[in-house]
């Protein structure tokens, strides 16, 4: 079983052995405020009416280590992603044990790692630095070095223009803000920024904001399945570790 966790919608499905969809994907909109309580609640409620499975993979929109969180920048949220922050929710999210939570709920294994990370398991092909962007609620990453995952970057919290970060500005809420052609723009700029920062050999594109892009991409950039985010379950488990 494969879930993705976004900051609008949480997604889910079954993979067979091939990492296939076993049954359509599952989805309800993301409820704010929300705990992690309430979080692990949604989730068994949703997974459900699936096919019965052996093991879980999570894909969770902040930075994960050892399946606990570390942050949660939209679901500490009072009121949704761009609303501010509740301090008593940032408290609960900090240090939450979101795999221990979801194997007892459920009745089985779990692993939870960033839902960027998730979607590059899926795309990346072990040769050289591949990175995935996702456009979606925020602006998520991750870094493959030769098919090995590094560690989780945030680079959706750091510093991109106008002393705001890559979230602010390329964040659902300002692509509506500001509007398409600007933010394919600001798009374009991102790509090379990050192609300054890793020197990538690949870039990978997704999030369901990708619908939107109008851009001439370099060669070396590719648009991915908008399921990535649950496609790259099976992979997880192919992994000696999780960061």
């Amino acid at each position: 079983m494969a879930i993705d966790i976004g900051g609008t919608g949480l997604k889910a499905s079954v993979l067979d052995a091939a990492g296939k969809m076993l049954a359509d994907r599952v989805r309800v909109p993301t409820t704010y405020p929300v705990t992690p309580t309430q979080l692990v609640e949604q989730l068994t409620a949703l997974v459900a009416p699936l096919p019965a499975s052996s093991r879980v993979s999570v894909g969770f929109p902040g930075v994960v280590r050892r399946g606990c969180v570390l942050t949660a920048p939209h679901l500490e949220t009072k009121a949704g992603p761009g609303s501010a922050v509740s301090l008593v929710l940032r408290k609960q999210w900090t240090g939450f044990d979101l795999a221990g939570a979801l194997a007892t709920s459920l009745g089985k294994p779990v692993r939870v790692i960033n839902d960027a990370d998730l979607q590059g398991l899926d795309v990346m092909t072990g040769r050289g630095v591949e990175v995935v962007v996702t456009l979606g609620t925020g602006f998520g990453t991750a870094v493959f070095d030769h098919g090995r995952l590094s560690a989780h970057l945030e680079l959706s919290q750091h510093p991109f223009r106008h002393d705001e970060t890559y979230d602010e500005q390329l964040g659902d809420a300002a692509r509506k803000q500001v509007g398409n052609k600007t933010w394919n723009r600001r798009v374009a700029r991102a790509i090379a920024t990050l192609d300054t920062l890793l020197v990538f050999d690949h870039l990978y594109l997704g999030g369901g904001n990708v619908r939107h892009l109008k851009l001439t991409l370099p060669a070396n950039v590719t648009v991915i399945d908008p399921n990535a985010g649950i496609l790259g379950g099976l992979r997880l488990w192919e992994l000696d570790a999780v960061s």
